[in-house]
């Protein structure tokens, strides 16, 4: 539809799907009313079926409140809580060693796997001299 604002955007930009929200309850067949924020109060609660989009989370994406310090700038640092494996990545002409880090406000499936030489130098701590990962 030539000229017609949707979200915000027009034309080509407009996004396809805004948002995940809430089925508070379902309206005949194929029809569904949504809870819908505040600035959404122009748009009907009702939406059929084939407008919808099943929103699966992602769990190794959820960090959970509890174990995080939020600042006033709503930032987060995470830290490093074991060191789970090493390897040594070959390139070309060099080599470059790297480990599987566990955070603190992730699951062990969370972990990522890191310069070793970045977090030696800003977690030492977590290298003790005789280093062998478990």
């Amino acid at each position: 539809m030539k000229g017609v604002m949707r979200f915000g955007k027009k034309g080509k930009l407009s996004p396809r799907y805004v948002g995940a929200y809430r089925i508070l309850k379902r309206i005949g067949k194929v029809a569904y009313e949504l809870e819908l924020p505040a600035n959404l109060a122009a748009v009907h609660l009702v939406f059929h079926i084939s407008l919808l989009k099943k929103c699966v989370g992602d769990l190794v994406s959820v960090v959970p409140l509890e174990t995080v310090a939020v600042k006033d700038s709503l930032s987060y640092e995470d830290i490093p809580v074991e060191i789970l494996d090493r390897q040594v990545r070959r390139l070309r002409h060099k080599e470059v060693p790297s480990v599987n880090v566990w955070w603190r406000s992730r699951s062990v499936e969370g972990a990522t796997w890191e310069a070793e030489a970045a977090m030696k130098a800003k977690y030492p701590h977590l290298f003790p001299s005789d280093f062998t990962p478990a």
